[in-house]
């Protein structure tokens, strides 16, 4: 076998190939962190991370259909994950739009003690990430900004709700900009999940 981002060899003449290997030992920390948080409350990853999500974001993303697509998972997934959690009464399904087919998924009280127990997770990343210097952070964040909005339009990130997706973003002469807060914006306040973020057409 030859190339390959993960041969050794590759990674020594390929810087890119480096940082791909060490998105994935990144991704393998969350994956860790979260298992281990999952044991403790007697749930599974994806359970744990629907009621984070739910807890932290409007009631219009809180459905079935935008899970799915939210964590690259099936609908037949999520809604098994759903109805555990609704088993265990971590969550209300309001059935209250026009569709009744369709329902919003809240949380229960006991839904938001198991988000309080959970959602610090990712602290011991954080922490380590709070180490670098204010530049090299902000150098960081805008890598990693551009890089979602890029596997976005490419297909591989199916939901994305990034300033630079957003129909109230435009770049100008090297400066960001907002219309909808009517201001430039520094690379530190670029989004990467903002709650007003409506979809750029795309030409």
């Amino acid at each position: 076998m030859k190339e390959s981002t993960f041969n050794p060899n590759q990674q020594e003449k390929d810087i890119s190939s480096k940082i791909v290997a060490g998105l994935e030992r990144v991704s393998e920390v969350f994956k860790i962190l979260l298992w281990e948080k999952a044991k403790m409350v007697g749930l599974s990853p994806i359970q744990i991370q629907i009621l984070i999500f739910i807890a932290f974001h409007k009631r219009s993303l809180c459905n079935v259909s935008h899970l799915a697509k939210e964590f690259n998972v099936t609908k037949p997934t999520v809604s098994d994950a759903v109805r555990i959690l609704d088993k265990k009464r971590l969550i209300i399904k309001d059935f209250s739009s026009s569709d009744s087919r369709s329902y919003s998924i809240l949380l229960s009280d006991l839904g938001n003690d198991i988000v309080s127990q959970t959602n610090d997770f990712s602290n011991l990343l954080k922490k380590e990430i709070n180490g670098f210097s204010q530049s090299e952070l902000e150098s960081l964040f805008g890598t990693l900004s551009q890089l979602i909005f890029k596997l976005n339009r490419n297909g591989i990130l199916s939901v994305q709700r990034t300033c630079y997706g957003c129909k109230f973003y435009e770049r100008n002469h090297e400066v960001d900009y907002c219309y909808l807060l009517q201001k430039e914006l520094l690379n530190k306040e670029i989004r990467l999940d903002c709650p007003e973020y409506e979809e750029k057409a795309r030409g």
